[in-house]
């Protein structure tokens, strides 16, 4: 086997896995086809029941990252099989749209701290927790969004948290570089067909605007992402530290299409 990744016989630990269409899906079956090992932990036992056939014969750890308790477990079981672990996919992220999306500033504090804790903080909590089974040169990675700037209403209250998420990857490499060389950074793709995603009020939208905005005329694919993110897992990526690896096939370079000013200008002559 070609293992130009040097990925053969890593033990990387997989959070997020909820279903075949799932970022983190992408990644594991990608790590396991350059020879990896992969340990997958979902968040509930439920999760674990629905994800059996997709996960069938692999080793599955339970743990929900609100849960301190279960976080303090995932650490006891991993310590237990003393196990060296060269890579962490953080691919964690909730927010609370139940009421449908509102404008910013009518966010609630209650909304905004579960999705800090659940999207940011879990990154801090987790690679705390597992400090001790890291390999030197261990790689973390976390999955971002391709830019925090763009206030796209259809988003709501994430994008203030992926930030966040974003300013967390210097200080912890900062906090880790004490005692290890171990590297934090993000994949942020654009608009993915994910089925987290679909249940996000207007997400459908942007995602048919961003296949025009994009160059290629079609959307960033979530393998697309998935394969950043193992480049990036892999010791091929030793010298990044810190980052957020943009996915958006050109997006961020083309917003003044032609093809879209145009459609614009139609609509305003009508």
């Amino acid at each position: 086997m070609n293992d130009f990744l040097k990925l053969a016989g890593k033990t990387i630990v997989v959070t997020g896995v909820a279903n075949r269409k799932s970022v983190a899906w992408h990644i594991a079956k990608t790590l396991e086809e350059a020879g990896a090992t992969v340990i997958y932990v979902v968040r509930s036992e439920a999760r674990k029941e629905s994800t059996a056939k997709l996960l069938a014969d692999r080793q599955v750890l339970v743990c929900d990252v609100e849960n301190q308790d279960e976080i303090d477990r995932l650490r006891d079981d991993l310590n237990a099989q003393e196990i060296t672990i060269h890579g962490l996919v953080h691919s964690i992220a909730f927010a609370d749209y139940s009421e449908g999306m509102k404008p910013f500033h009518e966010t609630t504090k209650a909304q905004f701290l579960q999705a800090v804790d659940i999207s940011c903080f879990s990154l801090v909590k987790l690679a705390n927790a597992m400090k001790d089974r890291f390999d030197q040169d261990a790689s973390v990675v976390t999955i971002s969004i391709s830019t925090t700037r763009m206030a796209s209403e259809n988003y709501g209250f994430m994008a203030p948290i992926k930030a966040a998420l974003d300013s967390s990857l210097a200080f912890l490499t900062k906090s880790f570089s004490a005692f290890s060389r171990v590297r934090f950074n993000a994949v942020g793709p654009s608009l993915l067909k994910t089925s987290a995603s679909a249940g996000i009020p207007g997400y459908v939208d942007a995602y048919l605007f961003a296949e025009q905005a994009i160059p290629r005329k079609s959307a960033v694919t979530t393998q697309e992402a998935a394969d950043v993110a193992v480049f990036l897992l892999s010791p091929r990526s030793s010298g990044i530290q810190a980052q957020n690896i943009p996915v958006d096939a050109g997006m961020s370079t083309n917003y003044f299409d032609r093809d879209i000013i145009a459609g614009v200008l139609s609509q305003d002559n009508k």
